[in-house]
């Protein structure tokens, strides 16, 4: 069983992609009191944990979102409506699809361009993304570059239109957290008031736990573990119990080794390279899971001096970062409602 008490920071991160097809395990259920129920299993080659406060087994509804969601957006997936697109074999979407894309484009205005999910091909390139390649040099990153930018990919109704045919879209930096909250309404509409939704780190929540007080997630230190399997806590959380979304992202567990060298996964639209700043982790809390996931990623590619004006863009939303000093030391910074939801140890 997944425990809601333990946040594994893997998701919300710009080329942290579905991998392989999809995979849908079949749910395990397990009843708790106050007539919550427990669902979780595997999907997208990652964990996910949901819980709701109702006695009914929602396992086939969970399972059918994940799957209509892929069909959707999942880049890994052959016969989704984004990899169409990137073969440039359609410009149809779906409103998952159009909605993604809409918050997507918001992120990258405000960023300034630092957030952009067209920077596929530079992931890709780099080894990050669903298609691998294995040349990188100054003349292969300037020839893709004119083709990256979020200003080149535009809706016209209910088709998604690129400016060039090389463009590909990734939108793993944000539908994930998206997918949580698809889970979410789902959850709400068969009546529950109360629910956790965690996919890999990306949580949607709403009301309390079955103690009746907000949810509580814990948010683990950086440490340079690219298995994802060694962890402490750096703080424990209470959630509100008014809906939202909480993501983390972060470069110190996913990472490759080039000549010797370290290259962090998040990679500047701007440049083609990797970037790190003194920002080891940023964990966002927001109205929507996707909007904190997109977030997330993109404080990534900001320096800590940067984000608190740019997160303040975004009516409703708080920030915890956690900043390294180039050594093995780390300190905590977070904005006032963040700091507010911190459990006293």
């Amino acid at each position: 069983m997944f425990s809601v008490y333990r946040f594994c920071q893997r998701g919300g991160l710009l080329c942290l992609a579905f991998v392989g097809t999809l995979l849908l395990s079949s749910c395990a259920k397990e009843s708790s009191k106050a007539e919550y129920t427990k669902l979780s299993g595997e999907v997208f080659h990652t964990y996910f944990s949901v819980q709701y406060d109702l006695p009914e087994d929602y396992s086939g509804a969970v399972d059918s979102t994940f799957h209509t969601f892929s069909r959707s957006l999942n880049p890994f997936d052959s016969a989704s409506l984004i990899t169409a697109i990137n073969r440039n074999e359609s410009t149809h979407t779906d409103s998952m699809l159009r909605e993604v894309f809409v918050q997507a484009m918001e992120i990258s205005r405000k960023s300034e361009g630092s957030y952009d999910v067209t920077c596929a091909p530079l992931i890709n390139l780099w080894g990050f993304g669903f298609e691998q390649k294995d040349s990188i040099s100054p003349q292969v990153i300037d020839s893709i570059l004119p083709f990256v930018g979020y200003q080149l990919v535009h809706l016209e109704g209910n088709e998604l239109i690129k400016a060039d045919p090389r463009m590909k879209i990734d939108f793993s930096s944000i539908s994930k957290g998206y997918c949580s909250d698809l889970v979410g309404r789902v959850l709400l509409g068969k009546g529950a008031t109360s629910y956790l939704v965690e996919l890999g780190g990306e949580i949607a929540f709403r009301g309390t736990n079955p103690s009746g007080e907000g949810w509580v997630i814990g948010i683990d230190k950086p440490i340079d573990d690219v298995s994802g399997r060694i962890s402490e806590f750096e703080l424990r959380l209470q959630l509100p119990t008014t809906p939202g979304g909480l993501a983390t992202s972060g470069n110190y567990r996913n990472y490759r080794v080039i000549n010797g060298k370290k290259y962090a996964h998040t990679i500047d639209p701007r440049t083609g390279y990797p970037i790190q700043t003194d920002v080891l982790s940023a964990t966002i809390l927001a109205p929507s899971c996707m909007l904190a996931d997109g977030l997330a990623t993109a404080c990534m590619t900001l320096s800590s001096k940067d984000v608190p004006a740019f997160i303040a863009r975004f009516p409703g939303v708080e920030y915890m970062l956690i900043l390294g000093d180039g050594a093995d030391r780390f300190r905590t910074i977070m904005s006032p409602g963040f700091q507010r939801l911190v459990l006293a140890e």
